[in-house]
Order: C-alpha cells, then structure tokens, then sequence
C-alpha cells in the first residue's frame, strides 16, 4: 500500500474518504467536528441518534454526505478520550484498514495522526499507523493453491498533519515505518514457512538473496559442520547431528559506518527449523508450532533487511544459527557431556533444553569480531511465557546501559520487554557434580537460568538476551508470527544512528 503525508482541511478533500475519530459519549473529535458543520449538523444528528456510540473500534461509513465532496466519511470509535492511548491508536488504526479494505474504498485520508495519542509526537503517529496499517493487512497464503482476491482494496492512505512543518517529520515517519514493516514482513514470511521448506540451508539461501540487493555494503559467510567440527563448536554440533538436514550459521556483515575500524554491534539469532525437543521429546500438542524455534533467526534477518533499506551508519553483523533438533541414534542423550567452544563443559540434563547449546558456541564464535555489543534473540524458555505472557519479551543482560537502551526502544516501538535480574542465586541453580554446569536450572526461574547460561559465554563484551517465546507467535485461530521484536531492535538500531525522531 501507498502512504503519504499531507497538511490540509476536510473540507478540500475529494474523490477520498476521509477518517475521522468519536470518543465516548458520542464526543466529535476536533476534525469529526469540523466535518459536521460544514455538513450542517448531518453528523451530530445521526451520533446523538445512536448510530455510533464511540467505543473503542466501532465503525460509521457515511455516503453523500451533505456539503463534502468527499466519496465517503469512516468514522471510527475511540474509547474515552483521556484513555486514549498507544494500544488504544494502533488497536482504531488495524480496525479502520480492515474496514476500508472490505468496503471498496482504494484511497483515504486519515486525520487520526491529529488526535493526542499521550507523550508520542507526530513523528510516532505516522510511523505507528504505517507499521500498524501493513500489520493488519499481512496474510501468508504463498501455499494455498488458491488465493482469492480483494475487490477494489485499500490502496493508498494519506495522512493528514496539523501543522505544515511537521510534514518533513512525516516523511520520515513514512519512510522508517515502510522499513521495518518490510522487515517485520520477511520475518513472518520466514518464520510460517513449514519445517520442510524452512531449514538450515534456506535460511542460507534467503540470506544469500537478502545480500544480492545491497552488494555494496554487505557480505556473507557460510559455515557448515565440517568447520564448525574444526573450530570446536561441539554444542552447535550435537544438537543437529540427529538431523538429516545440514547445521550452518549464516552470517551477514553490513559495512554501513563510514570508520570501517567501527565496533560492530552483532545480533544473533536462534534458528531451530524445528525442534522436535531431542530425547527429551515434547508432547504432540501443538508440535507443529515448534516450526516457529527459528524465529530468533528470522528477526535477525527481518532487523538486518531494516538497517540495509535505511542505509544505518552502523557497522552491523547479524548470524543466523540454523539447526534442527530430531531424533535418532545419533541424537543428544541426557547424562553427555559437551566441550563448548569456549573449552566450558556441559552436562545434558534435557535434550529439550537445545537452543541454549547453539547460542553459547555462537556467543563464543562472535569474539573474533570485537563487538562493540551483542544480542541474541531466541524462543529460548516456555518458562518465559508463564512470567510474562504472550505480551513482554523477557530481557536479561550483563550489562545495565544496555539493558535501559533496550527497554527505551521497546516502549517507543511498543514492542514491550521487562528487564529481568541474573543474580548468583540463580547461577547455582547451573551446578553440575560432573561439568562446568548443567544445561538446566530446573523450573524456578527457568527463563533467568537460561539467561545465566548464556551470560557464562559473554565475558568480553556488553551482551543483551532476547527470549521471545511468548511474543513471536500466537496460537489458536490467529496461528501465526507476529514479527517480534523486529521493531524493537530496529528502533534500538535508529536510536544508535541518531536517526529516530521520536520524542
């Protein structure tokens, strides 16, 4: 869909439809407002009728309207006005494309970007309604043999600012949100692939063709088992060698600072195509979703397609540690122990607990590119799920600057994150009578003693962890990714670059 930016009133718009905000109690938003006088009371009269009470999502389309030469007027439900907040604007954003989308109108103005959405400038307005608009409109139907089509759908959304100069602003707000609902798109895209597609080696290949655009800036590199066999990244290899699909890590460097001596900032991402759990097997229900263990992996890439579209003057490296975790003689047991790359050893209490395995030779393996920070993401703990919900992505890290950047960038993008602690407490939950540790902490704190095995592997730079095992996917009728946190990190991302006009 097309989006653009405009600075004008209701009354000059034509051939559109034009969208307008009610609050309760059948309250006119400033514009809604402006709209009923130059329509003579047309508006008010069918409002205190009862035809729109103003809560939140409820929708009124209007046809001829009396004096407008607008095609039509959406007007849409807010809620109360001193509770309408960011939830609230995104929520009236999906609900107002949805509509116009089954409705036939291909091209609207929205005046919503002219409500107080409470500590968000226009900048935020713009960019959270371009982001919100692609999110409602994305559907995954490239395996249906059958695709139906949409009669006259949305094609292009305008929005409306109040003040002239704050269309440069607007622009930008355009261009980043167009950026990271790319990103967030091929971050879904990867992640519903089924595991029969979706494995180690076409990660490598979408990696591949990611890279062909942006040859100027970018390379990559692909290691498979045998260097890893070389390198001694004896975790990595153990959780894929049941697999008859190869292991590799699919690494992307984006040369984007003008200093080429620049510290990177690395993302890594866990990139189980399908964990079937090991020996430790999981139980039947809902295994099909374990197809979405990659999505670490996926946002990584969604995050990387970001930084290489708004050209970022960072120096960023993102690796893809794609692995599958089956099942067969070969496969990991509980009771071995593994010499990590680092030299540590582990004990293997569940086969279940994998992604760790791969994290920590890849947390090893990124030394060598003198990180000015790292982050790795991972549906790392369904612990993690029963803390937060499917509505927080759980935040562990070495290092307390770090942390507070990222829980700043979530709360902008609202791709919410809650900062979890590593004490020492929880480190002994990792003892081992036979190894260096455990590869499990047992249920307390399941998703913190993760965490703690991770940051066993991150001495030598600021590290960052992301588990998203509760905010990657939903379940149930809407089955689906949802692309988080690719705009939390892109955000991260514009924030480092001083890029970001968010106040």
């Amino acid at each position: 869909m097309e989006f653009s930016i405009q600075s004008s009133s209701p009354e000059k718009q034509r051939n559109v439809c034009i969208i307008a905000g009610v609050f309760e109690s059948r309250c006119l938003s400033p514009v809604a407002n402006q709209l009923d006088k130059i329509s003579d009371g047309y508006i008010s009269v069918l409002i205190h009728r009862g035809e729109l009470e103003g809560k939140v999502g409820q929708t009124l389309l209007l046809q001829h309207v009396p004096n407008m030469s607008s095609v039509r007027i959406l007007l849409i439900g807010c809620g109360k006005e001193y509770e309408f907040d960011e939830r609230q604007y995104k929520r009236v954003i999906k609900k107002v494309v949805n509509k116009l989308n089954d409705t036939g109108s291909t091209e609207a103005v929205c005046f919503l970007t002219e409500l107080p959405v409470k500590g968000h400038n226009t900048y935020w307005k713009v960019r959270q309604a371009v982001e919100a608009s692609q999110d409602a409109l994305y559907i995954f139907d490239r395996l249906k043999s059958k695709v139906p089509e949409l009669y006259r759908p949305l094609r292009k959304m305008i929005f409306n600012v109040h003040e002239p100069q704050e269309l440069t602003s607007g622009n930008n707000a355009i261009q980043h949100g167009l950026a990271i609902s790319s990103g967030i798109k091929t971050s879904k895209d990867l992640s519903n692939m089924p595991p029969n597609i979706c494995n180690a080696s076409y990660l490598s290949t979408q990696v591949r063709e990611l890279v062909d655009s942006y040859r100027k800036t970018t390379k990559i590199q692909i290691i498979g088992e045998k260097e890893m066999q070389k390198l001694g990244m004896h975790a990595y290899l153990a959780v894929g060698r049941a697999s008859t699909n190869e292991s590799l890590m699919s690494i992307i460097q984006y040369q984007g600072d003008p200093d080429i001596e620049a510290q990177p900032i690395v993302l890594v991402g866990k990139g189980l195509t399908f964990d079937s759990g090991g020996i430790s097997i999981k139980s039947s229900d809902s295994m099909d979703e374990m197809k979405y263990d990659m999505c670490g992996a996926a946002t990584v890439y969604g995050v990387m397609r970001v930084a290489m579209e708004l050209h970022l003057p960072l120096n960023i490296i993102g690796v893809l540690a794609g692995c599958e975790n089956m099942i067969n003689g070969h496969g990991l047991r509980p009771g071995d122990i593994l010499t990590t790359l680092s030299g540590q050893t582990v004990e293997i209490l569940n086969t279940d607990a994998e992604g760790r395995l791969v994290l920590c030779d890849v947390l090893t393996y990124v030394e060598r590119f003198s990180p000015k920070l790292v982050i790795d993401v991972a549906t790392l703990t369904g612990a993690c799920v029963i803390a937060l919900g499917h509505h927080l992505t759980g935040l562990i890290s070495n290092d307390n600057s770090l942390a507070h950047e990222l829980l700043r960038a979530a709360t902008q993008a609202g791709d919410r994150a809650w900062h979890l602690p590593i004490d020492d407490e929880f480190q002994e939950q990792l003892d081992s009578n036979f190894a260096d540790m455990t590869n499990l902490g047992g249920r307390p704190g399941g998703t913190i003693t993760a965490g703690c095995f991770l940051s066993r592997f991150t001495h030598k730079y600021p590290w960052a962890h992301l588990d998203i095992a509760g905010t990657a996917w939903r379940s149930g009728k809407d089955k689906g990714a949802t692309g988080r946190p690719v705009a939390m990190l892109s955000q991260f991302l514009l924030n480092r670059s001083g890029l970001s006009n968010d106040k």
